[in-house]
Parts: structure tokens; sequence; C-alpha cells
């Protein structure tokens, strides 16, 4: 694969983490029926995911099946409270081993964060573990990435790449699932099931595999 052939993937990768984000806030059905949402998640994931494009489809069908009410029901039931949740939505749950929010993992997190120049913003009502903020920052992670790859800053590309690799390997695909399997054990719905599973598939899937070109594959392995 060639670099623009790989910069046309990553920026399809980097909207895939956009996208499913804005899965996992309060859903609102006029919004995502007019951009279009689960056309352009399906098309994203075809070119940098294609095991995880597969469940787009029984997404969208599943979302439009059930009114506002019920979705926002199961939202609340899943992710918000007031009863405990059924699938808490923040990396310290699972990766602490004591089931409490703002743990060790948290740390290092936002230590992660901060070697990026990031702070958490003032109007973010979650916690800098919560599967929005981690999804959102690999985002930000890869459309850096790209801007290193088009000014030709080939270091700085592999740095990006490296550290996304990291947070990946560190935390994402440590919690995702058991996450993503607490929702569909509680959902009482088809909708959330089905994100569960094209989220897993997506987190699970080799991030860059074979498609990073040579001239920078030998120097992620150096790395």
């Amino acid at each position: 694969m060639d670099i623009q052939k790989f910069i046309s993937r990553e920026k399809a990768r980097g909207d895939c983490f956009r996208l499913l984000s804005a899965c996992f806030y309060q859903p609102h059905k006029e919004a995502f029926i007019q951009e279009e949402f689960f056309k352009n998640l399906e098309a994203l994931l075809t070119q940098a995911v294609p095991d995880a494009a597969a469940h787009v489809s029984a997404m969208g069908k599943a979302f439009m099946k059930y009114s506002e009410e019920d979705l926002l029901v199961d939202y609340a039931r899943l992710f918000v409270g007031p009863a405990e949740l059924l699938a808490p939505p923040y990396g310290s749950i699972y990766l602490d081993g004591e089931k409490k929010v703002m743990g060790d993992s948290t740390m290092e997190v936002i230590k992660i964060y901060e070697a990026q120049g990031l702070a958490m913003d003032s109007e973010f009502n979650n916690l800098p573990d919560h599967i929005t903020a981690e999804l959102e920052f690999m985002y930000y992670l890869i459309f850096k990435e790209i801007e290193a790859l088009e000014r030709s800053e080939t270091g700085k590309a592999i740095e990006l790449i490296n550290t996304q690799e990291l947070f990946l390997n560190n935390f994402l695909k440590r919690w995702v699932k058991p996450f993503c399997g607490k929702i569909k054990q509680g959902a009482s719905g088809e909708y959330y099931r089905a994100l569960a599973d094209c989220v897993s598939a997506f987190i699970e899937s080799p991030q860059h595999s074979d498609n990073i070109p040579v001239e920078l594959r030998a120097t992620i392995t150096q790395n």
C-alpha cells in the first residue's frame, strides 16, 4: 500500500472512531437520520475494518425500529442510571479490579492525554476513561498522524502510530470486549446489542496489520 492509499484508509479509520463514539451519546433519532449516519458509518467501516461493517445494517434497522423514548430508556439503563449501571462505560471498572471509577488506569489515561497536549474540556461531563473520551482520543491521534503524513513529517507520524498502538493494547482492547459483553447481556432492545457487536469487532481487529507502507513499517518495527 502506498502512502496516499494509506492516508485515505487512515482518514476512514479515524472517522470510524469518531462516529462510533457518537453512538454512546444520548440518542437523537432526527439527527442520525438527517446525517445518514449509518450509511456513512457502513461505508467508512467497509474501507477500514470490513468485519465491523457487517454489523451496521442491524444497527440501522434496529435504530429505526424503536422510538426515541425506547432508545433513551435502554441508554439510561445501560450507561447512565439512576439505578446500578448494567454496562458501566468507564475503563477503570474493568481494568483496576475494584469496580470503581477514577482508579489507577484512569490516572494513566490522563497522563497519556496530557503527553499529547490535551486536557479534559470543562463542558465534558464524563470521566477521562469514558468510552466516548477514549474513542475520540483515538480519532485525535489519527487526525494528527494524517497531518504529519501530509507534511512528510514521517517521524512524527510514526510516533503517533506507536501511541495509537499503545493506547489500544494497554487500554481499549483490554476493556471494550467485556464492556460490550455487558451491553449484550443488559440491553432490552436490538440496537445496543448490534452496536456492541460492531464496536467489539472494530476494536479487536488489527488496526494497521499489513496496511502500513513498507517505508513506515520498518521504522515502526524498530520502535
